[in-house]
């Protein structure tokens, strides 16, 4: 009776099943989660004081940088933290207004990314095959307007397509198989037919992932070749290297987006869901901050100067 009850009503509140399989494992899992988290923290933070406190860092590239890092702590802050308490507590349940605004954060800031880097991908473009006119095209009114159509593309689209998801009405099991709220589990609980929503999710997710994706492959495409027509070898090694680190978060981004919302239902399992859900929430903010500074020759000799200028400042020598 209690069970058919349970069937019958609308529920208000989720119980977050995670990584429960893994009792003997889960405070093991509790210190590597906790330590990528700091370590993503500290790493995006770092890039913004970086750019903030540096001059040579004040460019459009860097000031979308910011935006980035900003955005991967925000990110990851809306689901790590709460992943790490039901990994040390038993009652693992999360409510229903809990739940959506989990999903309205980390859907919106998962799109201003992708838009994030399709801007900080025209940056490159601009730099690279237009440098005469870099300074009128990429002026400070420009890179402005195009971080505020990232984050207004990413939160009015979201807000729309998580207020659509969250009108369902949800019924039957309270367990959802994943350790945060996302789209794909929330769709799977609705109690009414919800072809129509997943037709939005796929069509929101070609428009708004595969857009910007295309837009840069398109840029790469014009880079490279202007790239090869460069006469010089040492030319050609700097002309790279400007989009080396921008290139290898793109293709861990997108490469990970596209596997997760594009590929066939068939192959969808909640393990498999999980693993991949992991490296967006955890892998990827952790890497991010990684490759943009061991790989960027400005970012690093930024660092330098920054600690310099610290101890220099706290040496009363000096």
């Amino acid at each position: 009776m209690e069970e058919l009850g349970e069937n019958q009503t609308n529920l208000n509140e989720f119980i977050l099943v995670g990584f429960s399989y893994l009792a003997e494992l889960q405070i093991l899992l509790f210190m590597v989660f906790l330590v990528t988290y700091m370590i993503t923290l500290v790493g995006n933070m770092l890039i913004i004081l970086l750019v903030k406190l540096n001059p040579s860092l004040q460019t459009p590239m860097y000031f979308l940088l910011a935006n980035l890092s900003f955005s991967e702590i925000c990110y990851t802050t809306s689901v790590v933290p709460q992943m790490l308490i039901h990994l040390l507590t038993e009652r693992k349940n999360i409510s229903k207004a809990g739940c959506a605004a989990q999903m309205y954060v980390f859907t919106i800031l998962g799109l201003t990314e992708c838009c994030l880097l399709a801007a900080m991908e025209y940056d490159c473009y601009v730099a690279i095959c237009h440098p005469l006119h870099y300074t009128v095209i990429m002026n400070c009114q420009v890179c402005t307007q195009l971080a505020a159509a990232s984050w207004i593309t990413g939160i009015s689209v979201e807000v729309a397509q998580t207020t659509w998801i969250f009108s369902l009405p949800f019924c039957g099991s309270k367990r959802i198989q994943h350790f945060f709220c996302d789209i794909p589990p929330l769709v799977k609980m609705a109690c009414t037919d919800t072809s129509k929503n997943e037709i939005v999710v796929l069509a929101v997710s070609i428009l708004f992932i595969m857009t910007p994706f295309l837009m840069i492959i398109l840029s790469y495409i014009c880079i490279i070749s202007t790239i090869l027509k460069l006469p010089s070898a040492e030319g050609r090694r700097k002309a790279f290297s400007t989009c080396s680190s921008h290139l290898t978060v793109v293709t861990l981004f997108y490469g990970i987006a596209l596997f997760t919302y594009l590929r066939p239902k068939s192959s969808n399992s909640p393990g498999s869901d999980k693993m991949i859900s992991l490296m967006c929430t955890v892998v990827t903010p952790v890497l991010n901050p990684i490759i943009y500074t061991l790989r960027n020759k400005e970012v690093k000799g930024a660092f330098k100067k920054t600690v310099v200028r610290i101890f220099s400042a706290e040496d009363p020598a000096s």
